[in-house]
């Protein structure tokens, strides 16, 4: 086990998650489930949260994989009816047609919203896993760059998910709702840039990547469907994308 870095996406859990009682959104995927049961392990009281449109992705694998985790688990089906209107109130909020960040601010007032009706304030995320251990296509992309290009993209990433989160939290606020996001703060983030890029993506043609948090994943008793699954983005997941398109 990498104790290293289990030790450190813990520090940076308790420095930025005061509360013990918390949600967390979840998808089932290896990052949110990661941190889940980190969260568990370290004796928080979760609530996994979990939105999307009715049997998209998300929602469908979320269940499958908390069917062997057993923790707490809630669920909102976006219904198609308000759908618009929530997407044209979030896009006058935070003022961007930047599309990515409407629909990840427009999951968020999902899961915000399913967290108020808890009686839940905070909501934990594992943002900041993608970027710092290339967990999307793009690293691939640049691959042929080298270390250079992939940590200048590293820090794009980074800088637009950081913004992007602080868009998030003010849809969020409608709610009084806070989304945490403790693998984006600055300690953590310096941590990660030490662990070797060879941890973290193979080559051009690696489509799993995040190797070493796949890794840590297994030796966490992660279930295995959800350590070895391929990225699937939230909006895509959720169906929002899809949805989102079409009402424009």
């Amino acid at each position: 086990m990498n104790t290293e870095l289990l030790k450190n996406i813990e520090e940076a859990i308790k420095k930025t998650v005061p509360k013990k009682r918390i949600a967390i959104a979840f998808s089932g995927g290896v990052d949110s489930t990661l941190i889940s049961k980190i969260l568990n392990d370290l004796e928080y009281d979760i609530t996994l949260l979990t939105i999307g449109f009715s049997e998209s992705h998300d929602i469908l694998f979320a269940k499958e994989v908390n069917q062997k985790l057993k923790f707490p688990h809630y669920i909102l089906e976006i219904d198609d009816d308000s759908f618009e209107k929530v997407s044209l109130d979030i896009n006058k909020t935070i003022k961007t047609n930047n599309l990515s960040w409407n629909e990840n601010c427009i999951a968020f007032y999902y899961v915000s919203k399913l967290a108020k009706s808890l009686d839940l304030d905070t909501v934990v995320t594992a943002n900041g896993i993608d970027e710092l251990f290339c967990g999307y296509d793009a690293y691939r992309e640049v691959f042929y760059q080298g270390e250079s290009g992939l940590n200048k993209l590293m820090d794009l990433k980074l800088e637009n998910e950081i913004k992007m989160m602080k868009a998030v939290n003010i849809v969020s606020s409608e709610f009084k709702v806070k989304i945490l996001q403790p693998l984006l703060s600055s300690e953590f983030i310096v941590f990660a840039k030490t662990i070797p890029i060879s941890d973290k993506i193979l080559d051009s043609e690696d489509l799993i990547r995040k190797h070493v948090i796949r890794k840590l994943a297994q030796d966490l008793g992660v279930p295995e469907i959800s350590y070895t699954k391929r990225k699937k983005a939230l909006q895509y997941g959720t169906k929002i994308h899809k949805k989102l398109l079409k009402t424009r």
